[in-house]
């Protein structure tokens, strides 16, 4: 892509800069008329979406490959390498590469890739990833009688006696030599014989279903002077009431969870994967998500396994992706979701010739105008490259024009801002995680235990009710997703005509204002003008402010930019001044007067905000010099990191972090959100060696600041609703 817009010329660029969505079209056609020209745009198409017959294979089907694989597997596994095995047979793609009417000496080779990875669950004691690996192998191959007696064999661990038997009859009927016959025959005496010491059936799993909305919510979409539509409840709401679900219109995966979450779920992948029929791309974590997904199955009509059912009611998101083409791979997700949006909406349409008004369909705001010239200039390339990738792969009769693409540009644009980042809870006791290695041996000893959770994205959607919902620092609703379906809750009671909102990033005490804003600038393109943002708090000034000099007092210091961002919060209307210095509502925060000097009267409250100065006694540090013995001590804390990940923590890096976290706490606000990240990282590192003691002790103090973070945010809630 930065070969094409080198060679952009100038004119065109200043176009592009100065344009907005009126001028797309003309913008979008003199574009698409330079690339045309270009012989590098025309190679560059070609490598995205070829034929898979003229491509190198990236995500095309590989026979050859695939029989390497699964020879290299079946020596890994006769060699006991159960590890490397499932490396080849699922990891390194053996199944993601063998076509489906692939043949290797007689036998369906998919089918027999399913029947080897059951072998290998059922050695290593994984007896229903055996068990459902058996019939993915019978439902293409129903007359493999191996297949029939693994499952048979499966079916007797897992204590189905009936199953068990009925799946080796079959296996002895279907078996064409008399030695195998006999062997089989033994396999049922022994189980006729051990039925009366049948193992108890497993538990079988509740599915995690999505609860109901409540009737009586009733939400409606408002315009609101200063933030335009919103979303608001006619009636009072209880805190966590369950609000908004909704499925998303389309969602795509990110890149770096391609190899350890379901395409379609978004879930983690458990070690029986299943890829499509048709491409090497997506895997999926069932049958069900695998033709959910759309991908075309073809199943060549010598294959009679009467159990497959291919005509599942499906969401057609990778149908047009799929048959070995590149750009769903290479090109951003932003971009292949916009991909999937353009198809949904003309199939739903039943047009396919032009691109449609996205806008009227999808009702979202756009950031076009908004956006840098660079930006701009990426949108459109990008629009032009995906509309000839869907004109390759989904329609020959999808016109190529200025108009087509013009509806792409304000996608990606809308899709830059009101796109949804889909998130799980991922544990990182072991930042090296392998997902075929879950199965292996290991103590849960000290390392287990310093375990932690976080947040991370997996996926990109657009929910067309959800975008609706306004932004706040200081949100009164909270969303996270079962599978891909989005929810809401409220976070505390609603009134009712009260606006919900959400936070799209990092809330107050999460952040200190400054930094905020900027990630709603850069990443949304708006100024917030929430009361987090508009109004001092406690949290903003304490969360990354320095403790005074004075040991008597606990007033904070600010470094410039926390400073100068406090200095710029509008004035709420009640304390309008002319003064220059920060304007404070008296009953905004009751705990501001610990950390700041207030002069009351009737009407308003005032304190001056300098860099370097307290804010309560006015004591004077030399700010720059206390930064960097700040900066130092965090050195001893990253190097504890590295040794924790590379598990070799020795005494000399936590002697060092334990003075460390002395000298934090004489120089950064007790209230200092670095000071608990400090305290965290010690909480591992003794937990890794043993010493649970003071590793409990790191951990009660870490909760403590948090705690209080938490109980500054209660009175801003408390007092917004004054």
């Amino acid at each position: 892509m930065e070969k094409l817009k080198c060679v952009v010329p100038d004119r065109l660029k200043r176009r592009v800069e100065e344009s907005h969505v009126d001028d797309l079209p003309s913008l979008s056609s003199s574009l698409l008329q330079l690339f045309l020209s270009l012989p590098q745009f025309h190679q560059l198409i070609s490598e995205l979406a070829a034929e898979p017959a003229t491509q190198a294979g990236l995500c095309g089907k590989n026979e050859g490959a695939a029989l390497d694989l699964k020879e290299k597997g079946n020596q890994c596994y006769s060699s006991g390498d159960h590890s490397q095995a499932l490396r080849c047979y699922s990891q390194l793609q053996a199944l993601r590469l063998a076509p489906i009417d692939a043949h290797h000496t007689g036998k369906n080779l998919v089918a027999t890739l399913y029947l080897n990875r059951a072998s290998l669950f059922h050695k290593m004691g994984l007896s229903m990833e055996s068990l459902r690996d058996c019939s993915r192998a019978l439902e293409i191959s129903p007359s493999y009688p191996k297949v029939w007696c693994r499952r048979g064999k499966v079916n007797a661990t897992l204590g189905n006696y009936e199953d068990s038997v009925h799946d080796l009859s079959v296996a002895k009927d279907m078996e064409p030599s008399i030695g195998g016959k006999k062997q089989i025959e033994r396999e049922l005496d022994m189980l006729a014989r051990h039925h009366e010491k049948k193992i108890p059936k497993p538990a079988s799993q509740k599915s995690v279903e999505i609860p109901d909305v409540p009737s009586e919510i009733k939400l409606q979409c408002v315009k609101t002077p200063d933030k335009g539509r919103g979303m608001v409840s006619q009636f009072d709401i209880p805190q966590a009431s369950l609000i908004h679900a909704e499925e998303p219109y389309a969602v795509v995966i990110l890149k770096h969870c391609r190899e350890t979450h379901c395409h379609y779920c978004l879930n983690e992948l458990p070690a029986d994967t299943i890829p499509c029929f048709s491409c090497s791309l997506p895997l999926y974590c069932s049958q069900h998500c695998q033709v959910r997904a759309g991908g075309p199955i073809h199943i060549p009509d010598t294959m009679v396994g009467s159990n497959f059912k291919p005509t599942l009611e499906c969401i057609p998101e990778h149908k047009h992706e799929c048959q070995g083409v590149h750009w769903p791979a290479i090109l951003p997700s932003d971009v292949v979701l916009a991909g999937r949006v353009v198809v949904k909406t003309m199939e739903q349409k039943g047009q396919f010739t032009d691109v449609p008004n996205l806008s009227e369909t999808l009702g979202l705001c756009e950031s076009y105008s908004k956006m840098s010239p660079e930006s701009k200039l990426e949108l459109h390339i990008y629009s032009i490259v995906l509309l000839f990738c869907l004109h390759h792969s989904f329609s020959s009769e999808l016109s190529i024009n200025g108009d087509s693409a013009s509806q792409i540009v304000i996608l990606l644009s809308q899709i830059r801002v009101n796109s949804i980042a889909v998130v799980r809870m991922k544990s990182n006791t072991n930042d090296s995680y392998d997902q075929q290695d879950w199965f292996q041996n290991f103590s849960f000893g000290e390392a287990e235990a310093a375990s932690s959770v976080e947040q991370v994205r997996v996926g990109q959607a657009l929910y067309k009710a959800a975008s609706l919902f306004n932004h706040s620092c200081l949100p009164n609703i909270h969303a996270y997703f079962i599978s891909r379906t989005l929810l809401l809750r409220t976070t505390e009671f609603v009134s009712g005509g009260c606006p919900l909102e959400l936070s799209y990033g990092p809330p107050v005490g999460q952040w200190d204002c400054k930094d905020r804003l900027r990630f709603l600038e850069e990443e949304y393109f708006f100024r917030c003008w929430c009361r987090g943002c508009s109004e001092v708090n406690e949290s903003d000034l304490v969360i990354s402010g320095f403790c005074c000099v004075n040991p008597n007092c606990s007033g904070v210091i600010l470094d410039n930019l926390v400073a100068n961002c406090e200095k710029q919060k509008p004035k709420v209307p009640e304390t309008i001044s002319n003064e220059s210095h920060l304007q404070v509502h008296e009953l905004k925060d009751i705990d501001i007067k610990k950390v700041a000097n207030i002069s009351l009267d009737q009407t308003q409250s005032s304190f001056h905000v300098g860099s370097g100065y307290c804010l309560k006694c006015g004591s004077y540090c030399n700010f720059a010099s206390r930064s960097k013995e700040v900066k130092k001590a965090w050195t001893d804390f990253r190097r504890l990191q590295d040794s924790i990940a590379s598990k070799d923590t020795c005494g000399t890096n936590l002697t060092d972090a334990l003075r460390s976290l002395g000298l934090l706490r004489s120089i950064l606000h007790a209230y200092n959100k670095g000071i608990a990240e400090a305290e965290d990282i010690l909480a591992k590192a003794f937990c890794f060696i043993g010493d649970f003691e003071p590793a409990r002790d790191h951990c009660k103090a870490s909760i403590e600041l948090k705690l209080r973070r938490y109980q500054m945010l209660y009175w801003n809630y408390q007092m917004k609703k004054r």
